[in-house]
């Protein structure tokens, strides 16, 4: 299937590794130009390698720190540089740990921040230029909405999932679409250091329906489709890729 997105331009944040790479390497595929974002410039340079080995145009490599105050405006404006404009931005950037009762401020706030103020604050400089245009893409890599216990990322993707649903209804008419995927147990470096080969196994065999835990590609091919014209009737939505694992029913 042609989607159409031939000759756009995108902007995924936390592509180094995992879901992020396996998006960028997807939307390349795709022959979009990509500009490449995360912490760890030796990793995207290799993720910039194997686009261009793949026939992919040259991606915009943008390191940068995603705690850092200025990283909005130092990322958007890198993108625009390298791209020209940005059609499709993809908001993968975060992270989670677990939180106990007593977890300070601190680490509150760094989970809000990481996970919702940034890329907040990333999709409205971006805004700006995809209203121009009367035409823009924006995805956001969110979780889950069935917490263990307390959390902050959980708190900050909820926060995601409200924000992008007010936005998608302000933007709409500037042909504009905003939605949300929450990945299940998608295998990236994260799941790797986090769950042993036995526990994979065993939640495989007996919570997730479909049997497996799932790959990067299975998020980024619902990305490019979001990110196509063919999804242009298609917002507001947060549309779970899980293997079936989560039991809520809408």
């Amino acid at each position: 299937m042609d989607l159409g997105i031939k000759g756009k331009t995108a902007l995924v944040t936390g592509a180094s590794t995992g879901i992020g790479r396996g998006i960028a390497l997807a939307l390349a595929a795709e022959g979009v130009k990509v500009a490449i974002a995360a912490r760890r410039r030796n990793l995207l340079e290799e993720v910039a390698k194997e686009i261009v080995a793949a026939g992919g145009a040259q991606p915009v490599v943008i390191e940068c720190d995603f705690m850092r105050d200025d990283a909005p405006a130092a990322i958007a404006d890198a993108a625009l540089a390298g791209l020209g404009s940005v059609d499709i931005l993809v908001n993968n950037a975060g992270g989670s740990r677990k939180f106990a009762l007593d977890t300070g401020e601190e680490q509150w706030n760094e989970a809000l921040t990481l996970n919702f103020t940034r890329q907040r604050q990333l999709t409205h400089k971006l805004l700006d230029q995809m209203m121009k245009r009367n035409w823009g893409r924006i995805v956001n890599i969110t979780g889950k909405s069935e917490p263990e216990g307390i959390n902050g990322a959980f708190c900050a993707k909820a926060a995601m999932h409200s924000w992008a649903k007010g936005l998608s209804r302000e933007v709409g008419k500037h042909g504009i679409t905003v939605n949300s995927i929450p990945p299940g147990r998608i295998i990236s470096e994260q799941i790797l250091r986090n769950y042993t080969p036995e526990y994979r196994k065993w939640q495989s065999e007996h919570e997730i329906p479909v049997g497996e835990y799932g790959q990067p590609e299975d998020i980024a091919n619902l990305v490019c489709f979001l990110a196509s014209p063919r999804g242009r009737y298609i917002t507001g939505t947060v549309i779970p890729v899980d293997g079936g694992l989560r039991r809520y029913q809408f």
